[in-house]
């Protein structure tokens, strides 16, 4: 399944993110804890390479916390500050980050007589939980919200606290996906509008690479008894093992597909993290 989907409104993102970062001080960069490598935008090393910077591994509590920490530990050794957060329960720890990130801003402020206060923008990939960690901050929905891409659509502002203003801004992919399988994981996790995908082939390909990865747990949640089924004999399995039937006896495919992605979206099948480090990843930073 070709994915190639870069609209009009992530080449205007990319020309706002350009045009604000001289106005901030801190740079959150938010990304997929279950895809630490492929939801990390390329494109933002560049945009990004002389301002102070924060990696978030966001929707922690659904990735695998083994794997999590080693990529934790890479980062770090990668000197990148990081942090691996339950959205829900955890998204005030972002706050330490982006204070030592802005130490160094802060003190020379101070030494003018002058109380800082910071301005960070957030930025990622489309559905990583940009406007959830703000409205976390914030306590309170103030940033627009949404379980699927291009919810966010202009740069705002958000003040925290009397010295730290946050900016939302769009999510933003590469114009090339090239990757093949990073695009494919990157679709099922909600990155890229199912509305312009092919949804039975990317649910049957999610459903074959969880068998791989994680067996027993699709054969328990979907009630497949045969696990060597493969393309849309796997869909029908689903159908008929979760009672998806329309009249006739006709398996409804396409409740299944929407079952299938929203339970992994969910953490239905677990905590799992779709990508482990690669050794060259534990010797230089390629994507950082």
């Amino acid at each position: 399944m070709d994915i190639n989907w870069y609209p009009g409104h992530m080449a205007r993102a990319k020309r706002l993110l350009s045009d604000q970062l001289s106005r901030v001080d801190v740079v959150i960069e938010l990304c997929d804890a279950r895809l630490p490598r492929s939801s990390r935008n390329p494109d933002l090393k560049r945009l990004m390479e002389k301002k102070q910077r924060v990696l978030i591994l966001g929707k922690s509590d659904l990735a695998d916390p083994a794997l999590s920490a080693q990529w934790l530990q890479i980062f770090k050794s990668q000197g990148i500050p990081c942090q691996a957060i339950d959205m829900n329960k955890q998204a005030k720890l972002a706050l330490n980050l982006i204070d030592r990130a802005a130490k160094e801003t802060v003190d020379r402020a101070a030494q003018r007589g002058i109380k800082k206060t910071v301005r960070a923008m957030i930025v990622g990939v489309p559905n990583v939980g940009k406007s959830t960690l703000i409205n976390r901050l914030h306590g309170g929905a103030i940033a627009k919200v949404g379980d699927m891409p291009g919810v966010t659509r202009a740069n705002q502002w958000v003040k925290v606290s009397p010295y730290l203003e946050l900016m939302d801004t769009p999510g933003l992919l590469w114009p090339r996906l090239d990757d093949p399988l990073a695009a494919r994981r990157l679709a099922y996790i909600a990155a890229i509008r199912d509305e312009v995908l092919d949804t039975a082939h990317l649910a049957i390909q999610l459903l074959e690479d969880m068998i791989a990865m994680k067996p027993q747990a699709v054969a328990d949640r979907f009630k497949i008894k045969d696990l060597s089924l493969r393309g849309a004999d796997l869909l029908d399995a689903v159908c008929q093992g979760r009672g998806f039937l329309m009249k006739g006896g006709i398996f409804d495919t396409e409740r299944a597909c929407k079952v299938v992605l929203d339970e992994f979206r969910g953490g239905k099948l677990g905590r799992i993290t779709l990508e482990a480090p690669k050794k060259e990843e534990e010797i230089n930073d390629q994507e950082a």
